[in-house]
């Protein structure tokens, strides 16, 4: 074996090596992304059906959906956009609930 040959498998090994290091020891960083609140992925929600809202109407006064098939979608992402609401509000009252909760009365027991 010549001193290329085995400079060549070193080196293969060291990146067969790195590799493996790479892919089953770097996971865990991988996954730390930003983790989302309900209340943010809500927000998104509402975002996205907004703007479906919009695209239906546009795709509506384009002639490109018949009056009942118009009347069912919008019907259908109106209720979906209300559940959504329905839910942010609940969500903004029980933070207001144990914001109010957490505040204590100055004159109260030492």
């Amino acid at each position: 074996m010549t001193q290329a040959t085995a400079l060549a498998m070193f080196g293969c090994a060291l990146f067969a090596a790195s590799l493996f290091v790479y892919v089953f020891y770097g996971a865990d960083e991988a996954d730390s992304g930003e983790e989302k609140t309900r209340k943010l992925y809500l927000l998104e929600r509402k975002d996205s059906t907004y703007e479906n809202l919009r695209d239906l109407n546009f795709e509506y006064k384009a002639g490109k959906l018949s009056e009942e098939d118009y009347a069912i979608q919008r019907a259908s992402l109106e209720d979906e956009a209300a559940a959504i609401l329905a839910e942010l509000d609940s969500i903004e009252k029980a933070r207001a609930v144990v914001r109010k909760g957490v505040r204590r009365p100055s004159g109260g027991r030492a």
